[in-house]
This record gives C-alpha cells, sequence and structure tokens, in this order.
C-alpha cells in the first residue's frame, strides 16, 4: 500500500469523524483496516464528498465534477458503493419521477447492519478491537443514544398512559409503506466468532419501515412483511426475553430486537458502571416486596443484569434498569410492574433532528475541552 493510498484513507476517517456518530482513530490503525473493507481509493475520494444528510447526484456531482469524473460514472461508482453497503442510498418517488439519495453511513447504525448474512470472521474480530478501542466511546459520548427503550405494554401499570413513540403496536400501525424483517445481525457477528446467542435461537427477527425497508428489499438484505407479521414476531421476541428498540425518534425506521450476550449496542454498554445514563427510556421496574418469593426467574430473564436477589427478595438497580419489561411477565406472583419516570424523555421528531442533537452536544464537547 502506497502512502499515497494510505493517506486517502486516514483523510476519509478524518472526514468520517466529523459525523454525529464519528470514525475516531486508535493507535492499533484498526480504523483503517476497517475502511479499506469498504472503499476503494477511488470511492474513499468520492466519500468525502458526502456527509450524513442525503444529497441528490446532481449535488455531488458539483463537487466531484473537478476530478474528471463524468455524471454516469459518478452515479455507477456511488450505485456500487450503495449495493456493498459503504454508504446508504434512499430513493423517493418525486413529480419529477425516481430521485436517488446518497450520503455516508455510519458504522454502526449503517455499515454494520449492512453487512447482514455476508460477515467475514476477520471483520467481526476488527469489529470488536475497534468497539474496545474507541467506538464504544464515541457511541456514549453525548449520552444521546440512537435507539429508544420501549416497555411491553402489558407490563406498564395500567394508570399509567403509554405514548404513542413508547408504544411498538401505536409504532407499526402508523408505519407507512413496507416493512421487512432481516436476519440479527448482531447474533450473526457472535455465530461467526464462535459465540452463539444463549437468549434464543431466532435470527430474522430486526424490523425496518418505510424507506429503510425499501432499501433493504432491494439491496436483498430484508424479506417483506405484513403488519400482522411483524406483530406475530415480537410477541415471540417477547417471549424470549428480547428487549425492543427501535430508533430514537417519534417515528422510527427501524426496530432492533436485542439480547445482552450479543447486541453490539446493548452489550457494550451493559459494561458501562452505570448503563441507565446512556439509554432513553421513560420507564423502571419495581418489586412488590410482599409478593415477591424469591424465585429468580426475573434475573434469568434480565438482559441487562439490573436485578439482584438480596435477603431472598428481587431488587432493581435503578442505576442498570432500562425499562423493557422483559422482567415481568414470567413472574409467577406478578410482583414486578413498570412504573413511569417524573421526568418523560421525549424522542426528536425524526433521524435528522436526532442527529443534528447529537452533533451540537458533540461540537460543545470538542469546544470545551480545547477551552
Amino acid at each position: 500500500m502506497t502512502e499515497l493510498k494510505l493517506d486517502v484513507f486516514s483523510k476519509l476517517q478524518k472526514h468520517l469523524d466529523k459525523m454525529p456518530i464519528g470514525f475516531p482513530s486508535t493507535d492499533s490503525g484498526v480504523e483503517i483496516r476497517i475502511l479499506k473493507r469498504f472503499f476503494t481509493p477511488e470511492e474513499a475520494r468520492i466519500a468525502m464528498k458526502l456527509n450524513y444528510v442525503v444529497k441528490t447526484l446532481e449535488q455531488i456531482y458539483e463537487q466531484a465534477k473537478e476530478s474528471g469524473v463524468t455524471i454516469g460514472e459518478l452515479e455507477q461508482t456511488l450505485d456500487k458503493m450503495a449495493e456493498k453497503g459503504s454508504i446508504n442510498l434512499f430513493r423517493r418517488e418525486e413529480k419529477k419521477g425516481e430521485t436517488k439519495y446518497y450520503s455516508n453511513a455510519f458504522l454502526a447504525v449503517g455499515i454494520f447492519e449492512y453487512k447482514v448474512n455476508d460477515l467475514e470472521k476477520e471483520f467481526c474480530e476488527d469489529l470488536e478491537q475497534y468497539m474496545n478501542e474507541a467506538f464504544l466511546e464515541e457511541m456514549t459520548l453525548t449520552k444521546v443514544p440512537q435507539l429508544r427503550t420501549i416497555p411491553l405494554n402489558e407490563n406498564v401499570t395500567i394508570e399509567h398512559h403509554i405514548a404513542t413513540y413508547d408504544d411498538i403496536k401505536e409504532i407499526i400501525k402508523n408505519v407507512r409503506g413496507p416493512i421487512t424483517v432481516t436476519n440479527c445481525v448482531c447474533k450473526q457477528k457472535k455465530d461467526v466468532l464462535g459465540h452463539p446467542c444463549t437468549v434464543t435461537d431466532m435470527r430474522e427477527i430486526c424490523l425496518q419501515f418505510g424507506i429503510a425497508a425499501k432499501s433493504y428489499i432491494e439491496r436483498g438484505l430484508g424479506r417483506q412483511i405484513t403488519k400482522e407479521e411483524s406483530f406475530k414476531i415480537l410477541q415471540v421476541a417477547e417471549k424470549e426475553g428480547l428487549v425492543l428498540q427501535p430508533g430514537n425518534a417519534k417515528y422510527p425506521s427501524f426496530v432492533c430486537v436485542c439480547c445482552g450476550c450479543c447486541c453490539e449496542y446493548l452489550g457494550n454498554k451493559k459494561k458501562l458502571p452505570h448503563p441507565v445514563e446512556f439509554f432513553a427510556t421513560n420507564y423502571y421496574a419495581e418489586v412488590d416486596p410482599d409478593l415477591c418469593t424469591g424465585c429468580g426467574t426475573c434475573l434469568n430473564r434480565c438482559q441487562i443484569e439490573a436485578l439482584t436477589l438480596i435477603d431472598e427478595i428481587s431488587n432493581v438497580d435503578r442505576d442498570r434498569c432500562i425499562g423493557c419489561g422483559i422482567c415481568g411477565p414470567t413472574c409467577p406472583v406478578e410482583a414486578i410492574k413498570l412504573q413511569k419516570k417524573e421526568k418523560e424523555t421525549i424522542p426528536p421528531k425524526n433521524p435528522i433532528s436526532l442527529y443534528t442533537k447529537i452533533l451540537d452536544i458533540k461540537s460543545n464537547i470538542k469546544l470545551t475541552k480545547e477551552n
């Protein structure tokens, strides 16, 4: 690899690191190895013309034409990059016809998820290394998460109204456009590394909505399903003891169905001393000590190790509990219920609002460090 090519990837790393969910450098250089898996030097130069906000082909061409590339060649390269999951591509029907929109993808949620059904062991090992060296810190830097945690409806006490954005059934009912289901890439990654999920045998379990679903259909990554089918999938997932985590927006484009042993998001934040600080959740579990028999069923269900037995009574660690509600349905004496937090966390309206908020906070953190 020549110095020129190495410089291209270093520049791309710095460019991507300016996004809301950045691409920080490491002493080991593992981030450069990851970039080389997804970009050729030519593609890296084009990716530096993109941002996390979508652009049309014409807008990108205005920045790239000085290199001598034709608009046809540029479109062909961008489509190839999208096909292999290096960038985002969305299509929208407009008055003038179909318009393509391109943007850079985050490593997660983004490039990693596009690798579903196509994971190499070397990439999985690099991703684990990068997560430990830099990317977990990047994901938790602003304490504004990309995902929300929403409860199982049947485990919320009846006096608490569930907002639409915290109600999985209402989220799905309000979906416009197609719905797809795809395999959980986190579980596939653990399979590749020889550490299969200890919670469930399910793999086809994560959902995408609307434009995101259209993208998954086009890429051949997801299977289109009905709303009724998605409800059935989630019923089984809840029975298995999996956590529901839609994108952190009032109108999310996906729902991840997660476990503590495989999920890059849940599993890595679980390692932190006070993980609840890094989750968007409006609920917490509460145990009635007069009903609890200390059977330990809830401890086995909890995916974030928020429950312990103290004097043979189940105890909830509020610094760890994310209010997912999976501990309640299997309690034989119905001793656990979800309570709503006094201060409600209202999610951003859409993904753009979410990432604008993250970037603003990230910029302020950087300014504070510089001063």
